[in-house]
């Protein structure tokens, strides 16, 4: 892209100085190609389709997909896979077709292909980019084995409000955070060559905003200021974008009122004007038919409304196939519309490669070969790994010895449709290793593990319904609920410590799995107060796809270990973390909340003009009658096996000016008795602005391993682009003042330096 944006520079100087631009190969090919298009043909590139059979995100699936090929109606397909289908279909569009143009062939490749990782928000606990990269890598490198070369991911959308069921996608709730994983996700996906056959076009999405979904429904409106947009919303997609991502997702929710499939402030005057996105725009499933239901007029209508404004390829609902005819004979779109974005598209084909070889990311061998490999697995078993966060662990309980007796409990403790996660339709479930065989795995000869289910995960058959419109997630035992209970009361108490796998089904998170209660279903809290009745160490194994309310588990269990949905490696992962094999090294990207209440809670807000100083309540300050202002867990929280202690915390300088940079040094002491990984965490507070400012903003992180024992000093450079921000006439910089930054295990240290700048 940055090629591209030089070469649109170099032009638009030469038609300053009255030269004609040079034309690239790829223009003149294009040229070439469009000059022989009829109308019909360039509207049929602009028309994304899926003829069913996998797994949908809307109630429409596209007919008559063969004629449609044929007759140069489609330009991408999506919902087809592997090498004999994906040949099937580019066979009709290169041989049956009058121009035999290729077809882009995507899915939705959202934590892993076949090799399916942790869900996006558990992976971007490990806060480990090179990791997140790989896992990146490893997703195209079998997509592309089975065909598909155009992804629909990453998905980078800020999420403070876990009732949104697709937090779980995301990387939680920062922008620094956020906006590096963007980063690394789209250098994992597309490489540094994009016609290489192992590599696959990104699609960074939902653009833009949706996260920020009212009362965390899905598809509901957002409304926020500009101020908002630019400093918290929209940095991870500007890291895309500047990544060079080849392609961006419209969202489904309106921006300022507009639809944002339909919004030209948002995909032209932001995204290609100020940005310089060169890439192309396509909508979400059925986006642009839905700007009906927003009020917006009606197909004919909204069609052209999306196309003005930059929309270059519409998403099943056919809208620019059937109506863009009549509105261009009608004067409500030109020509030079329907050629901008027909040419978007035949650009990313061409730099595909496609034109060159429309076959070459069908390889039957790779497929063969490269597709859930023993390598694959055990980058998914690490992975798992590092995405666990250790939210509790009283008395040491946990690492487990490989002695004694252990009572697994729990209706997520041997449920392999439950490990995958969400949004995982390219995975195979029954590949996945549960919980319980992973214990019997990693356990060793001289353990005894004793297994009951304890309870359903949900005993609501309505409830249940709702969830299970993909598989089997709730299961509904045909024994009682009593003699299920009972079943794990007598196990636990012959054994030496209990541990309960607990928490979400897969599907209780995700697209259109909204929660207004994010407790834990109360079967599975029976089971725990039974459980915790005994007696016995209570190690609590915990899956969701978001934050939960977990102010009762926390009191109950002894140990809690988050482990999120892990993925095909998800039993081994967690029976390795379990027994020591791994000291736990995630930390939260999203904040706990201690109930519904306290939602949207995060930790970079703003301060009031009343704030309360602690969590004790006082009259006439922020805060609230029945909880404390705090989280159950903030953001970047996470315990290890050992113990990390900070100390001399230094800054370079007192004072910096604009063109200086400072250096922040802290010393960083295993004083536990294991090795260990550490995040250490910088934040920076700029005391005073001509706007409010929040009370801490994430700007550095490393992940560090220290020995036992060992003392490593880390440091941090900060520049003047780190302490900038966007001003409420939207200008860009830094303002001069103090400020405070703080290093530590979490958002809530309190161990800071100052520094002034001038």
């Amino acid at each position: 892209m940055r090629t591209m944006l030089l070469i649109g520079a170099i032009a638009l100087f030469l038609v300053s100085c009255g030269q004609k631009p040079k034309e690239t190969e790829m223009d003149r090919y294009i040229n070439n190609l469009m000059a022989e298009m009829t109308l019909q043909e360039k509207i049929g590139q602009m028309n994304l389709i899926t003829p069913g059979g996998g797994i949908p995100t809307g109630a429409a699936v596209s007919s008559d997909v063969e004629a449609k090929i044929k007759a140069g109606k489609v330009g991408g397909v999506f919902g087809v896979s592997g090498p004999e289908k994906v040949r099937q279909a580019q066979d009709l569009a290169v041989k049956e077709s009058r121009l035999g143009i290729p077809l882009l062939f995507g899915s939705d490749v959202i934590h892993g292909y076949k090799t399916t990782f942790p869900i996006p928000l558990g992976l971007s606990c490990s806060w480990d980019m090179e990791l997140i990269e790989k896992t990146a890598r490893i997703a195209a490198v079998e997509a592309t084995a089975d065909g598909i070369f155009w992804n629909f991911s990453p998905m980078v959308d800020i999420a403070r409000d876990p009732r949104w069921g697709r937090i779980a996608e995301g990387a939680g709730e920062d922008p620094y955070l956020g906006s590096e994983i963007a980063k690394a996700m789209v250098i994992g996906y597309q490489g540094d060559d994009l016609t290489a056959p192992n590599t696959m076009m990104a699609t960074v999405k939902h653009f833009a905003l949706y996260g920020a979904s009212e009362a965390g429904r899905d598809y509901h409106t957002t409304d926020m200021s500009r101020l908002r947009m630019f400093n918290e919303y929209l940095p991870p997609y500007k890291a895309a974008i500047d990544a060079e991502v080849g392609c961006v997702m419209s969202s489904f929710n309106d921006v300022d009122g507009i639809p944002a499939s339909g919004n030209k402030w948002l995909l032209t005057d932001l995204l290609r004007n100020q940005w310089g996105f060169d890439g192309f725009v396509v909508s979400d499933y059925t986006s642009v038919n839905e700007m009906i239901d927003h009020g917006l007029g009606d197909l004919q209508t909204v069609s052209a409304l999306a196309l003005k404004a930059g929309l270059d390829m519409d998403m099943v609902g056919e809208g620019f196939l059937t109506t863009l005819e009549k509105s261009l004979e009608e004067g409500k779109v030109s020509e030079a519309d329907i050629n901008t974005a027909c040419r978007r598209i035949l650009e990313a084909k061409y730099k595909l490669g496609l034109f060159d070889d429309p076959y070459r990311y069908i390889d039957e061998n790779r497929a063969k070969t490269e597709i859930l490999s023993l390598a694959h697995r055990e980058l998914a078993r690490q992975a798992a790994a590092q995405s666990f966060v250790l939210l509790k662990n009283e008395k040491q309980v946990l690492p487990l010895k490989k002695a004694g007796t252990i009572a697994l409990v729990g209706p997520l403790a041997d449920s392999k449709n439950n490990m995958l996660g969400t949004w995982a339709p390219t995975g195979d479930p029954q590949l996945s290793v549960p919980v319980l065989e992973g214990m019997q795995n990693v356990a060793g000869t001289d353990v005894k593990l004793l297994y009951a289910k304890g309870a359903n995960i949900s005993d609501d058959p309505e409830f249940a319904r709702k969830v299970n419109v993909f598989g089997p997630r709730i299961e509904i035992d045909e024994r009682s609920p009593e003699d299920m209970l009972k079943e794990a009361v007598v196990i636990a108490q012959k054994a030496d410590v209990v541990v309960a796998v607990i928490g979400e089904a897969t599907e209780m998170s995700g697209e259109s799995s909204s929660r207004s209660d994010i407790t834990i279903p109360e079967p599975q809290k029976k089971l725990l107060r039974a459980l915790a009745k005994t007696g016995k160490p209570l190690v609590l194994v915990l899956m969701s796809g978001r934050p939960l309310a977990l102010e009762e588990e926390n009191q109950l269990a002894d140990a809690i270990l988050l482990t999120w949905h892990p993925g095909v490696e998800a039993g081994n992962a967690i029976a390795d973390v379990l027994f020591g094999a791994y000291n736990p090294s995630g930390k939260l990207t999203a904040t706990f909340p201690r109930n519904v209440g306290q939602i949207p809670i995060y930790y970079n807000h703003k301060n009031t003009g009343r704030p309360n100083p602690g969590d004790e309540f006082q009259k006439f300050r922020s805060n609230y009658l029945d909880v404390p202002n705090s989280p159950l867990y903030p953001f970047g929280y996470g315990l290890s096996y050992t113990r990390f202690e900070y100390k001399d915390l230094t800054v370079s300088k007192e004072t910096i000016t604009l063109d200086e940079s400072l250096e922040v040094t802290v010393d960083v002491t295993n004083t536990g008795n294991y090795d260990g990984a550490e995040v250490v965490q910088l934040y920076v507070r700029d005391v005073v602005g001509s706007v409010s400012r929040p009370l801490k903003e994430l700007k550095a992180f490393q992940k560090v391993f220290i020995p036992k024992g060992e003392t490593k000093r880390v440091s941090f450079k900060l520049s003047v682009a780190d302490l900038s921000f966007y001003r409420n006439d939207l200008s860009f910089g830094a303002e001069p003042g103090q400020f405070m930054v703080f290093v530590g295990s979490n958002s809530d240290t309190e161990d800071f330096e100052e520094f002034t700048l001038k």
